[in-house]
């Protein structure tokens, strides 16, 4: 292991992996305990940078790190879930289907800017795989009194899974790669329907993300702070963003 990775070690936080469940086809439930949990002030819809090459040297120093979205946090028994999809074939898939409970891991907190929003009426939620589990956690921590409307694709109906707590609360569609066109299709009908202060969450393949923004913003007027995107992963990168 070299000086770098030495340094990446004591300034990231430390965590063991308790428990790894395959939630789908091509999706893994990781829980990672840690003495940094309990006194983290989380937002729903923070990240953690999470190193996945450590101890590789055939990895580049830029690809040993990924983020995930953060699926669900207890800070009384200081644990952190993670839902990582595979479909993408990188560096991070690879690791969450090698990983193995009692691992050690090392980590930092990432706020980013794709967080809760709570002062809209209604939303629209769109995402991949990738995504699901940050619109999850959104989802779940919004009032009862908004309208949720949603459209989360994949290629087959085997890869969705449920949110932490056992609901579907999400509409699944299975449509092939980069449905760009598909989506703005269905979005007629659902955006209509759309009430009061609108807010959308798009997440998932920088293709998909790329295409709706420009089509919500051109087509539809909506203005920048209602559109709330997301570049999870680059179809070209296998990698997240």
């Amino acid at each position: 292991m070299g000086i770098v990775e030495t340094i990446i070690k004591k300034v990231l936080e430390k965590g063991t992996i308790i428990e790894k469940t395959k939630l789908s086809d091509s999706v893994y439930k990781i829980r990672i305990q840690s003495d940094a949990v309990a006194s983290y002030d989380f937002v729903p819809g923070h990240f953690i940078r999470l190193g996945v090459g450590i101890g590789q040297d055939e990895i580049s120093m830029k690809d040993k790190v990924r983020s995930y979205s953060v699926w669900d946090i207890d800070k009384d028994k200081n644990t952190i879930d993670l839902a990582i999809a595979t479909h993408s074939q990188g560096i991070g898939a690879k690791w969450a289907e090698s990983c193995t409970p009692n691992d050690t891991v090392y980590f930092k907190w990432k706020k980013g800017k794709f967080l809760i929003d709570d002062t809209a009426d209604s939303y629209l939620m769109i995402g991949d795989l990738s995504a699901l589990s940050h619109l999850y956690i959104i989802n779940r921590n919004l009032p009862e009194s908004k309208q949720i409307n949603s459209l989360i694709y994949s290629q087959t109906n085997e890869d969705f899974f449920s949110d932490i707590d056992g609901t579907t609360p999400f509409q699944f569609h299975k449509m092939n790669e980069n449905p760009s066109s598909e989506i703005i299709s269905s979005l007629k009908g659902i955006v209509p329907e759309m009430k009061g202060i609108k807010t959308e969450y798009i997440a998932g393949d920088s293709r998909v993300c790329i295409t709706l923004t420009n089509y919500f913003r051109k087509e539809l007027n909506w203005s920048t702070k209602q559109i709330k995107t997301k570049p999870f992963w680059n179809p070209e990168k296998k990698g997240l963003e």
